[in-house]
């Protein structure tokens, strides 16, 4: 009986374990082997369409499909799909921390691969790893980054999608690496190897007010979404910008205040030093706000 018993166990496990091998690898073929930026600039277009119809149905299916809460934003209503999705939200919906030892998220997100930088060797995935090279193109930050602190901070479709300096801080130079557009999702990062490194992003070098840290934060572009805004240029970084790569910048920002945004959701790599150690709330998988600690300084 026992043996019987077991073995329908085994079976229905089986079942269960291949449907959902099935459903990630639909997920995968529906946002990655399709043309990627022919499918981001023709949603990119979509997006801004700004008639009633359009923007109200999709809005309504983004709805169905996402968890969307649109409660926080500042406006009841929205010109555009992409208004929507760029969305500023209530004054004090973000409390930020004001400890001044601590760097603050930049923005919503879930939490990825996070932790010690295993001396230029980084996590993305189980069984998936990158350098500090493959990802920043700069031997500088490299050195700057040996054995250091980072966290993947995965921003959803639905989540607020504009991002903020982590502390009082300066941006001193933004490096434009052009790429492809893959998704982002934790089934493409099991089976893409240095997928971050892959795609279009930017690299924001930070100097910290007080302390002179240099913090760094890597805004990775996606599928849907290859469109980065930055408040310290008068450039949009999109798939089709052909300006310079390297771009010198003396912005300054306080803890909290608004960098720039996505066009919709992907990701932020955030690095410091060593000596940073990340904070008891950041953990793989956690939700976490704009405003709340990251990382605590040396």
């Amino acid at each position: 009986m026992m043996q019987v018993l077991l073995s329908a166990c085994h079976r229905t496990f089986a079942r269960a374990f291949a449907c959902v091998a099935a459903q990630e690898d639909l997920n995968f073929l529906l946002t990655n082997r399709i043309p990627r930026q022919f499918a981001t600039r023709l949603f990119g277009w979509v997006s801004k369409i700004r008639q009633p119809l359009v923007r109200d149905l999709s809005i309504a299916i983004w709805r169905r499909l996402a968890d969307l809460k649109l409660e926080e934003a500042k406006k009841a209503r929205f010109d555009s799909l992409h208004d929507c999705f760029i969305r500023e939200l209530k004054e004090g919906a973000r409390p930020v921390d004001t400890d001044p030892t601590v760097l603050i998220s930049p923005c919503d997100a879930i939490v990825g691969a996070s932790g010690a930088v295993q001396g230029v060797w980084l996590i993305q995935a189980k069984g998936f790893r990158y350098t500090l090279l493959d990802l920043l193109d700069d031997p500088e930050l490299v050195r700057a980054y040996l054995d250091g602190t980072y966290v993947t901070l995965r921003i959803t479709s639905s989540m607020y999608h504009r991002f903020h300096a982590p502390h009082d801080c300066r941006v001193e130079q933004v490096n434009y690496i052009s790429g492809d557009t893959w998704n982002v999702n934790p089934i493409a990062l099991k089976r893409v190897e240095k997928l971050f490194c892959k795609n279009e992003r930017a690299v924001v070098r930070t100097r910290l007010k007080r302390s002179g840290h240099l913090v760094t934060l890597v805004p990775v572009a996606a599928v849907l979404v290859a469109s980065i805004r930055l408040h310290c240029l008068d450039v949009l970084l999109h798939l089709k910008y052909k300006g310079p790569r390297a771009l010198t910048c003396d912005a300054s920002y306080s803890k909290g205040e608004e960098m720039g945004w996505f066009q919709h959701g992907s990701t932020i790599i955030v690095f410091a030093p060593r000596g940073f150690t990340l904070c008891p709330n950041v953990r793989e998988g956690a939700v976490v706000r704009m405003g709340l600690p990251l990382m605590k300084m040396p």
